[in-house]
């Protein structure tokens, strides 16, 4: 595994995508830091580019250089995360703008994943984290199922294949449904917020 996740760090170094396991499903991984880089994600997916993309970190520390961490989004990241959510936080410049959608809001991710956490960790920065799928088709939980264009796979066998609960922590609200839906409505109704929206 060593090897291929060096290969891999050397094609995202080069700007290339590279299809990648999650605790979810297959993430197609870019430098998330290159507008050249995430238009390619985009162009990969055939993705509207008013569509927001997420991104994937490893660590706390990646999280506040790509967002703003708020205390209830620590307290969140404290609870949650590395887990199958998907945090919106309101996002730093150093991210190109095409990822937010025009938003200048970010999904991001910490994977609980061993794969996806080392591959952030020996790229040392922050990559996409968008299914690896065209838009609109099925999520791919299994290599065979990975239809899009892609420099490099990292075969991560069948994945669990709901895709991540999506928490926006700047509005309180649930903005896709997924994994641990119950803890997160109990931790929204104890900060007496709305929950599902």
């Amino acid at each position: 595994m060593e090897g291929t996740l060096e290969r891999a760090v050397h094609v995202l170094r080069r700007g290339g995508l590279v299809v990648y396991p999650t605790d979810t499903v297959y993430g197609l991984g870019a430098d998330a830091l290159c507008d050249e880089a995430v238009e390619r994600v985009f162009e990969a997916k055939q993705r509207p580019l008013s569509k927001p993309i997420s991104i994937a970190v490893n660590d706390m520390e990646m999280l506040r250089c790509v967002s703003v961490v708020t205390p209830e989004a620590e307290e969140f990241a404290t609870l949650f995360l590395p887990g199958p959510y998907t945090i919106v936080l309101k996002a730093r410049r150093i991210l190109p703008k095409v990822l937010t959608g025009g938003t200048d809001l970010i999904g991001v991710r910490i994977p609980a994943h061993e794969i996806a956490l080392a591959l952030i960790e020996k790229f040392d920065g922050p990559i996409t984290a968008t299914s690896a799928n065209i838009s609109g088709e099925k999520d791919p939980v299994s290599p065979e199922e990975v239809h899009v264009v892609h420099d490099l796979l990292i075969d991560g066998h069948v994945l669990p294949g709901t895709p991540s609960t999506v928490v926006d922590l700047v509005h309180f609200r649930v903005l896709r449904t997924g994994p641990g839906m119950e803890e997160i409505r109990d931790y929204l109704k104890r900060r007496g917020q709305r929950g599902v929206g």
